[in-house]
């Protein structure tokens, strides 16, 4: 039963990843089809991850009110009537309008499962199971870029992609008995023992800010780098639209390779220095990402710094109970998760802003921003926590 379920997880992991990195790389054709700023990719980024927040906010009473598996399965339906709904807009308001469920799908499934494992599974499970996040995050620019070469059919793409997300449903739908089942178990042998505290409580533990502020600048930098990387290619070295929707894959290939190979080091490292290796492997990335000209070097770039951010993210949510105690983990992973997508709101719209009165060259410089902020804070909160 716990494999049956831990494959079911797996399946919900693709699903999150899938409509992540549409947007980014589809904009370059939808952008002059709706005749819109290109900075405008960040107000319905904004949108979706302002309703993750929300939702994530609040997750710790929805599960307790509905359960793990019912909010998994909502979720994934709402976010493939979201992405239908994308395919067959005419204007851009509409994007805005159905990026609402789209977010709102996200946030409590992200808190849930991510807690759910992190109390459950050992850390290499927690990195397999991004890696499979991975699978749909780069699978979603592959089958995007294939759309755009049949004559620029975005909205194939998103189309696509809701099927698919519509199946999956189905499967977390009849897989409902079973989440009950597990429930049960744990109930019954008082595995799963929660303590309610105030957010001000929570906030007050050594640690708990830096932590939080660490997630922001985590997810700022993901998606930031994936939202932009494909305009930074067109605009900035001139590659189509086409091409740089494949190269930008590579940034979420690395991800999803990254992670399935830290699935393997964390059976002899532990989550810090997964966290260590990780930031260290991006620099380099970034470093490629400054060079002048080449396809290659901006391959390169892009792949490193997806193989970097591999194991910082599942490194971080597996600490969660171990640094801060399981009893508490629950209401703290809903604050991560809120602060993960404040981050992913706020930071991309902001770069995009920039950029587009600027130029779209500072994309490097940004994720360095974000890359040395996020390493200053990590490290802050493992040494409060350790010195308390």
């Amino acid at each position: 039963m716990t494999l049956l379920l831990l494959i079911i997880i797996y399946l919900a992991f693709i699903s999150l990843g899938l409509p992540d990195s549409l947007l980014g790389s589809a904009w370059p054709a939808i952008q002059p089809m709706f005749h819109v700023p290109v900075a405008y990719a960040g107000i319905i980024t904004m949108i979706v991850s302002g309703g993750t927040i929300v939702s994530s906010y609040f997750s710790s009473t929805i599960i307790k009110k509905l359960g793990t598996g019912l909010v998994t399965a909502i979720s994934v339906i709402m976010t493939a009537a979201a992405l239908l709904g994308f395919a067959y807009s005419d204007n851009f308001l509409w994007l805005c309008l159905l990026a609402v469920p789209l977010g709102l799908g996200a946030g409590s499934v992200d808190a849930a499962l991510n807690n759910f494992v992190a109390l459950h599974y050992e850390a290499r499970h927690m990195s397999w199971l991004h890696c499979f996040w991975g699978v749909g995050a780069t699978a979603g620019p592959v089958i995007m870029a294939h759309f755009l070469k049949q004559g620029g059919r975005w909205d194939m793409g998103y189309r696509t992609i809701g099927i698919v997300q519509l199946g999956l449903s189905v499967i977390l739908f009849l897989s409902l008995p079973l989440w009950t089942k597990v429930k049960q178990e744990a109930e019954n042998s008082k595995e799963e023992i929660s303590t309610d505290l105030s957010r001000g409580e929570l906030l007050k533990k050594k640690g708990v800010l830096s932590a939080l502020f660490a997630f922001f600048c985590y997810c700022a930098f993901e998606a930031t780098a994936g939202l932009w990387g494909s305009s930074f290619l067109v605009f900035s070295k001139g590659i189509t639209a086409e091409t740089a929707a494949k190269w930008v894959s590579l940034f979420y290939l690395g991800i999803t390779i990254g992670r399935f190979l830290a699935g393997f080091l964390t059976m002899k490292l532990d989550n810090r220095t997964m966290i260590r290796i990780g930031e260290g492997i991006i620099l380099f990335g970034i470093l490629l990402l400054f060079l002048p000209g080449g396809g290659i070097s901006l391959q390169a770039g892009l792949l490193f710094t997806g193989i970097g951010c591999a194991p910082i993210y599942p490194s971080m949510i597996h600490e969660t109970p171990r640094r801060f105690g399981k009893a508490i983990s629950q209401s703290l992973m809903g604050m991560q998760m809120a602060c993960a997508y404040i981050g992913s709101t706020f930071m991309p719209p902001l770069f995009g802003t920039i950029a587009n009165a600027t130029t779209f060259l500072l994309y490097p410089a940004a994720l360095l921003l974000f890359l040395c902020m996020m390493v200053i804070l990590s490290e802050k909160s493992a040494r409060a926590v350790s010195e308390g």
